[in-house]
């Protein structure tokens, strides 16, 4: 009885081993195949690759139409003024929610905890198109960049205050204790001894916040703006030949922006020490 039930599960596992090592070659012939198709059609691609459509509107991707600001150009004067002043506005009502009285610390947190529970395009819907319905002449009102920078300074604005709250936070009680206990007031302690510290702190954080309302800026396409994602689409609207050439091109212009901009931040972090106590 013993012998036969050995020789049964011996068989069971023979039959499983031979099961499993076959399908393991299968998928091995499966993923080698898939992985030539996938390898033959890449180099089909890249031979075939439409450079020509690329470098026929590399004027129009970066400067856009004749007559207005557009292209990439647009995109960086959104991203750059939208930033500085949203800078301003994080520190303002960072510094407001991290005050004792509630007078002052409230409207902060409703503003920050409001505009940071609503998605950034209804942010840049309200901004633009509200005005427009509520005067009789729209052509009166001036361009919709200006309205698109202050939807980017409110919406960037919100996060830049958590970051400012989250890097006062990060210094000790015990150096504003020590600061006013010099006679220093609270707001000459803040300005001082906690900001010059805490700042330091922030810089990655500001820097990723910039990284991500230079990709943000590619929302204001519904509102009629022709940032350079914009310039994309109305490229490949007109050819209608080279889509993955016209958005391959898109995304590695986007990473040459942003990439020096987080690798900076990460060498600058190191040469200050950020983190390091």
């Amino acid at each position: 009885m013993s012998h036969a039930r050995t020789k049964r599960i011996t068989e069971i596992a023979l039959s499983v081993g031979t099961i499993s090592l076959f399908g393991a070659v299968l998928l091995i012939e499966i993923f080698f195949s898939g992985f030539s198709r996938l390898l033959f059609s890449m180099i089909e691609t890249l031979r075939n690759f439409r450079f020509d459509v690329i470098i026929r509107y590399i004027p129009y991707f970066f400067l856009g139409m004749k007559g207005e600001i557009s292209g990439l150009i647009l995109t960086l004067y959104l991203a750059i003024v939208s930033i500085g002043f949203a800078f301003l506005t994080g520190l303002l009502f960072g510094i407001m929610r991290t005050s004792a009285r509630w007078w002052v610390k409230y409207p902060a947190v409703a503003y920050i905890e409001v505009i940071r529970g609503m998605p950034l395009i209804l942010v840049i819907f309200w901004f633009v198109m509200l005005p427009s319905a509520l005067v009789d002449n729209p052509r009166a009102l001036p361009s919709r960049i200006y309205f698109a920078i202050f939807a980017f300074i409110c919406f960037s604005g919100a996060y830049m205050a958590e970051i400012v709250r989250a890097g006062i936070l990060s210094i000790g009680k015990g150096q504003m204790e020590a600061a006013r206990s010099t006679g220093l007031t609270h707001a000459q302690a803040m300005t001082y001894i906690i900001l010059p510290q805490a700042l330091k702190n922030m810089i990655p954080s500001f820097v990723n916040q910039f990284v991500s309302l230079i990709k943000d800026t590619s929302l204001v396409w519904f509102v009629g703006l022709a940032e350079l994602t914009t310039t994309i689409f109305q490229i490949n609207n007109k050819e209608l030949v080279a889509p993955m050439e016209l958005y391959l091109f898109g995304a590695v212009v986007y990473f040459f922006i942003c990439y020096p901009l987080t690798s900076a931040s990460r060498k600058l972090e190191e040469r200050l020490g950020v983190g390091k106590r």
